[in-house]
């Protein structure tokens, strides 16, 4: 069973025989929960913990656990109604929105509920994830030689300088001075909207893209202007036309498997993107979350935007946090030219620094040789997964077919038949059992179409990706039925 779904579900059993207890009276011994419910001792010990954070139970170190005594009656609630109006208040420019929606954002971090297969989310597996590698990367980075000092403000310069290769190529194109580390992708696409525009301005983004780029848009008072995307990557021809209708200084893109759609951007749409920024007097970010999770078998990968960029056009955002742990928050920023301290003043200002312990951890884990095989394992193990979700769709699914097969990246997104609700297929899938996304939030205007997006890195294996698939035909069906 999956650790993630056990805690919860032993937890759920303690809360419920709680009763039995009186208060101070003690549960019984660990080991004798090991035994009964044939788990390990990780997963009771956070059971207990979970009962201690809501506080039902105590725990005392070497003596076990106890149920807690009953609270005293709950303060007096008090009357909150007064931030609605705090909240909304406009002094300035009422065309910029106070308001932040990060339902989009929520709906891929959320674990799903025990006994739901995730094929929503956009992070590996914990069985695909490096841990043993982490943990003794932590181990080392821990013993380092000021490891626990104040770090650079940009990063560690071994850290910048590893990113500055893998960013600039063979080339050498992207200079270690020229990076900042980041706690991860996200807070590196805040910091670079932040920096290259202000509030209330226009921001041009691909439709459809990543939900959580659009969130921090909007919650830096920006307007996302959308461009098409086909099969080939952003639509150049509409990315000109909409620098000049909108105004816009800022293109954000994911040239490399896009999300969702999985699209690599065309070579020779790849030069337009810099040519149409430049002269537009633009910045491009480049978000290049993907490029450690090719799969098996792909082509050779095209160069970042950045590399071949020479005028100082793009801004590239990456991350190790998706090919390693959700907790591996480690991320960089880079960019030439006189953006380069704006971005930093912003960084500094909102979060001083990434701590020196993560960034040390980061780089044990690069130079460790276990790198290299885990790169290998994910490598294979997403095409395998993929395939076994494109089969089990063709098989049980068939009217879900996707535009795109991209070879590399941890999902596929497919159209849906007209008509389709697909806010109530992703709700019906969720009661059977799978929790998918749906496409509306992948977009910041009228969609023009139905979509969903699944996911298969985020499932235990082949065996629950067929098993969600067969779900996901019983939602489908469901729906159907109902018309």
């Amino acid at each position: 069973m999956h650790e993630r779904n056990s805690v919860a579900e032993l937890a759920g059993i303690l809360r419920g025989e709680l009763d039995r207890y009186s208060p101070g009276e003690k549960l019984p011994s660990s080991r004798a929960l090991v035994e009964r419910f044939h788990v390990s001792p990780v997963t009771v010990s956070r059971a207990l913990a979970s009962l201690a954070a809501e506080g039902l139970v105590r725990t005392r170190p070497g003596a076990g656990a106890f149920r807690a005594q009953p609270h005293a009656a709950p303060a007096r609630a008090g009357d909150t109604s007064w931030q609605q109006v705090a909240l909304s208040a406009e002094t300035g420019d009422d065309s910029v929105p106070r308001s932040v929606d990060a339902g989009g954002v929520l709906t891929s971090l959320a674990s799903p509920p025990p006994g739901v297969i995730e094929l929503s989310g956009g992070y590996l597996h914990p069985g695909l994830q490096p841990e043993r590698a982490l943990a003794a990367a932590l181990g080392r980075a821990g013993r380092r030689p000021g490891a626990w000092e104040r770090p650079p403000l940009e990063g560690v310069d071994e850290l910048r300088s590893w990113f500055a290769r893998e960013i600039g190529g063979p080339a050498g194109t992207v200079a270690p001075s020229g990076v900042l580390i980041t706690s991860g992708g996200q807070s590196a696409l805040t910091t670079a909207l932040r920096a290259l525009a202000p509030p209330g301005a226009p921001v041009l983004v691909e439709s459809p893209t990543y939900p959580g780029m659009v969130a921090a848009a909007r919650a830096s008072g920006l307007r996302p202007v959308p461009v098409p995307v086909d099969d080939r990557g952003v639509r150049t021809d509409l990315l000109a036309e909409a620098f000049r209708a909108s105004g816009a200084r800022v293109f954000v893109c994911q040239p490399l498997f896009q999300n969702p759609t999985g699209t690599v951007l065309a070579d020779d749409r790849r030069r337009e993107v810099l040519r149409i920024a430049r002269a537009a007097g633009a910045f491009v970010i480049e978000d290049d979350f993907a490029r450690r999770l090719v799969h098996e078998g792909a082509p050779p990968l095209p160069p970042t935007l950045a590399s071949q960029d020479v005028d100082g056009v793009v801004v590239h955002v990456c991350s190790l946090t998706k090919f390693t742990s959700p907790s591996l928050r480690v991320g960089a920023l880079a960019a030439r030219g006189p953006v380069l301290e704006r971005l930093r003043a912003i960084q500094v200002v909102d979060s001083f620094f990434v701590p020196r312990p993560l960034q040390e951890t980061a780089l044990e884990l690069v130079g460790a040789p276990a790198w290299s095989r885990h790169r290998r394992a994910v490598a294979a193990e997403l095409r395998t997964r993929r395939e076994t979700l494109l089969a089990e769709l063709a098989r049980e699914l068939p009217v879900l077919v996707p535009d795109v097969v991209a070879q590399g990246g941890f999902h596929i997104w497919f159209r849906l038949p007209d008509g389709t609700d697909e806010s109530a297929l992703a709700a019906a899938a969720l009661r059977a059992g799978v929790a998918v996304n749906a496409g509306r939030p992948f977009y910041c205007a009228e969609p023009p179409a139905p979509h969903l997006r699944l996911c298969f890195a985020g499932a235990a294996g082949t065996a629950e990706l067929a098993e969600g698939v067969r779900r996901l035909r019983t939602a489908y069906e469901e729906l159907s039925a109902g018309r």
